[in-house]
């Protein structure tokens, strides 16, 4: 059947706009081919008003940013996008699935955020990075920039584990996640604590610098302090990929002597070879078999992808997709307009939300600095500070503490902990005081994230 003059112009009408939504690449290459469902009219927020910086994830690290960057120049139009509508935080997240405090203490909004510090908040998913037009595809629209800064955290690395098995990943993040991204792997775990009835249940801790190095230590304890307290017959089983405890080894072996002798049992060194998720059993390099009631699987963990999407990651030995930048400016090697932080950032720093928060300070009033004409460096480098409280008993809450900065080795090329100090007396005066210094310290956080 012949066409319509109008049938034509539809279908030439149809064909132009499925030639655009073609018309972009990753990188920082020129627009040539685009994924499916990506839109590519402007996202539906204000028109610039000034020079814009667009913040992709709003965790620690994009948050401070937002906030920081409009403190230093109101002047400048700052977008922050994240594909959540709420804020929920990794930090504490450990008390609220052990039942010592509600989901309400975790859980924030980011529309607080962007009204008290006057920059727009957009719920969008990023799909795309065109660097050379600096523009970004997102499911609601493009946006455009003159800085952008990455910080979409991390993604968790199976193939040590799964040897690519796809299927085998998808069971383990489904069945055993690490809940070490926080949202439903968070209420996931508080599910599986409430409903334990006994058993063994399996923590893993990772290889490499991964997320919330006390994180894994800290759950263990709590899950053992609630198998106590609500005379569960249980254990849980630590395998640790790490010839140690990782940080306040020695606090963190008091409680489990003094406190969980008869709760947990803690495997040094335990690298895992296969995981059979269906009949709940771990085989370890050594040959030791595990079998196990219920589990919370903490892979390594990796950036997030959309570093590779961007083009500007780099592999590193033990966290793939880490940031290419440089490592006292934060700025992408080869495109200065990019910033990198928090999770993805490759320098050795914590990946803990409390590094992540003054970590992101330094790099906003660099953003600020280089957006009025200056040039950084590394005479511009500040050092991030680290402070972190982890619970090890619920009543009393008790708590032991770490707190380091960090400086750069010029013989090493490397950066290292300096001025370190910790607080491990969880059995004293000092780790009562820890335990409400814990409190004070998350809702500190909150108030400089949102207030």
């Amino acid at each position: 059947m012949a066409l319509s003059r109008r049938d034509a112009m539809k279908f030439t009408g149809l064909a132009a706009v499925t030639a655009a939504a073609s018309g972009y690449a990753k990188g920082n290459e020129s627009p040539k081919s685009a994924a499916k469902g990506v839109l590519l009219s402007p996202a539906p927020i204000p028109a610039a008003k000034g020079p814009r910086v667009v913040i992709v994830g709003a965790g620690p690290s994009g948050l401070t940013i937002a906030k920081y960057v409009k403190k230093g120049n109101p002047n400048i139009d700052v977008v922050l996008m994240d594909k959540r509508s709420v804020f929920m935080s990794g930090f504490i997240s450990n008390l609220v699935a052990t039942g010592i405090l509600p989901l309400e203490f975790i859980t924030h909004d980011f529309l607080e955020g962007a009204r008290n510090g006057n920059y727009t908040f957009l719920q969008a998913t990023a799909h795309e990075i065109d660097r050379t037009a600096k523009v970004v595809y997102t499911n609601e629209g493009t946006v455009k920039y003159d800085v952008l800064v990455l910080a979409p955290g991390i993604d968790y690395d199976y193939s040590k584990w799964t040897n690519g098995d796809v299927e085998l990943e998808n069971t383990l993040k489904t069945k055993f996640p690490g809940a070490f991204i926080a949202g439903s792997e968070t209420l996931s775990l508080k599910s599986k604590i409430e409903n334990f009835e006994g058993g063994v249940f399996v923590q893993t801790v990772p290889g490499g610098n991964y997320r919330c190095l006390p994180g894994p230590y800290e759950r263990s304890c709590l899950i053992a302090d609630y198998m106590k307290r609500n005379k569960i017959k249980g254990k849980v089983v630590i395998l640790d990929e790490n010839p140690n405890i990782t940080i306040k080894a020695d606090g963190f072996h008091s409680a489990f002597e003094k406190l969980y002798k008869d709760y947990i049992t803690y495997m040094p060194s335990s690298t895992i070879t296969s995981i059979d998720p269906h009949k709940q059993k771990i085989v370890t390099e050594l040959g030791e078999e595990i079998d196990f009631t219920d589990a919370a699987l903490y892979s390594r963990v990796r950036g997030n992808k959309l570093l590779e999407i961007a083009g500007v990651a780099k592999d590193s030995v033990f966290n793939k997709a880490e940031a290419n930048i440089d490592p006292f400016t934060y700025q992408v090697i080869g495109d200065l307009n990019v910033f990198c932080t928090g999770d993805v950032r490759p320098m050795g720093f914590s990946k803990s939300a409390n590094t992540a928060n003054t970590e992101a300070r330094v790099v906003a009033a660099n953003i600020v600095k280089y957006m009025g004409g200056q040039e950084l460096s590394q005479k511009t480098w500040t050092s991030p500070h680290t402070t972190c409280y982890s619970a090890v008993e619920s009543d009393p809450l008790r708590a032991i503490s770490v707190n380091a900065g960090y400086a750069y080795d010029e013989t090493k090329k490397s950066f290292g902990f300096a001025n370190a100090s910790t607080m491990e007396k969880w059995d004293s005066a000092d780790g009562l005081a820890a335990g409400k210094g814990l409190i004070e310290w998350g809702n500190g956080l909150y108030r400089d994230f949102f207030n």
